[in-house]
């Protein structure tokens, strides 16, 4: 695809871009019926005699909202008791989501892969999808995840907003949806009825032109295979590049290597924004190159790859490794001072590699690796 179409694309996509208001206090709750992670259809009716109703717009991929699963678990437990309702949906359209913007998360944001976190974090609030219309998070207008909509028992709208002040939690100084719904059971008028959002943008079906556009750039970059030497590899494996680097061992006749290469350059798309980098070695012979390179290019393959110079595979293998004396795919993950993080000899787990990755990805903020290091 030409340049200008790639331009004409991204303009198309800004142009189409819809005014999406939020909800107006005072406004009664939207109806929904909408599939949860835990198999079912869950219904606004269904919530009926709760007296108050919280219905909070978060997600899987965003770091922010990731700092308030456990907030909205904990808001979920405390107000159970009193007959508060807590539910939370997705709003977003996975196929708006460039992959770069996955670059603090180890999975996206279908209902499959909510289903994944719900069970690598033990989420138990209602956790809905309207990522295929979206014709419910149109209805609310969230504006980013985490986004709070409180109504009482009439189901009309009387906060509207963020949770707290802070994701993170020592500088936390507002409890803004707590004030809200306890000033609610108490039946009194809530005294701040709205307050500003923070956390990553909702992800509307119009950006996907946008997403489009992006991965078309990306397979435009080129891709090239170079030989490496026993010398080459033992240095590689000091990592000079002092950055967090993965190094994926492989060949074309290695089944599980060519099931796994492309989740691994997925990978790569994610956080190449940080920190982060990852090598392919392909243990075929040199004389193979012509066939290697055709499948790094039929993958687009931009991560930096590499070809045994030699058939003497034993000795390029301990060049790099003294201990691997053994088969593909052998991958490890080095920080950036040559620490390994991972290692693997056969298929990686590959949500195992990213959640690894994302407890040591240098971060703003020491929670962001927290979060990853704990389940």
């Amino acid at each position: 695809m030409g340049k200008f179409l790639l331009v004409l694309l991204v303009s198309l996509a800004a142009s189409a871009q819809e005014v999406h208001p939020t909800l107006a206090l005072g406004s009664a709750a939207p109806d929904f019926s909408l599939p949860g992670v835990d198999g079912k259809t869950h219904r606004l009716s269904e919530y009926a005699s709760s007296p108050i109703l919280v219905v909070a717009f978060t997600c899987n991929h965003c770091p922010i909202a990731q700092m308030y699963e456990q907030r909205i678990q904990q808001l979920a437990a405390d107000y159970k008791r009193r007959g508060v309702a807590v539910v939370a949906i997705q709003p977003n359209d996975p196929a708006a989501i460039r992959v770069d913007e996955l670059d603090s998360s180890d999975v996206s944001d279908s209902l499959a892969e909510m289903k994944i976190r719900v069970a690598y974090k033990h989420l138990t609030y209602p956790y809905l999808y309207d990522g295929v219309t979206q014709q419910v998070t149109r209805a609310y207008g969230p504006q980013a995840t985490p986004h709070v909509f409180i109504f009482d028992q009439q189901r009309r709208l009387r906060y509207e907003g963020r949770i707290d002040n802070s994701y993170r939690m020592e500088l936390v100084k507002s409890q803004d949806s707590r004030s809200a719904i306890d000033a609610l059971l108490a039946h009194k008028v809530v005294a701040v009825k709205h307050t500003g959002v923070f956390g990553c943008s909702t992800k509307w079906k119009e950006k996907t032109a946008a997403r489009e556009a992006a991965l078309q750039k990306l397979e435009q970059q080129p891709v090239s295979v170079d030989l490496v030497s026993k010398a080459e590899l033992t240095k590689l494996r000091t990592n000079p590049s002092h950055q967090m680097m993965l190094v994926d061992f492989w060949a074309t006749w290695c089944g599980s290597c060519v099931v796994e290469f492309a989740d691994l350059e997925d990978t790569l798309r994610m956080y190449s924004g940080r920190d982060f980098s990852l090598v392919t070695v392909s243990a075929n012979m040199p004389d193979e190159r012509a066939s290697v390179l055709r499948f790094l290019q039929k993958h687009h393959a931009t991560s930096k790859n590499l070809l045994f110079s030699s058939d003497d595979t034993a000795s390029l293998q301990t060049a790099f490794d003294p201990k691997w004396d053994s088969a593909v795919p052998y991958t490890i993950l080095l920080s950036g001072d040559g620490k390994v993080l991972y290692k693997k000899l056969g298929s990686v787990d590959m949500l195992e590699l990213r959640r690894t990755i994302l407890a040591n990805l240098p971060s703003d903020y020491a929670g962001f690796n927290e979060y990853w290091k704990a389940n």
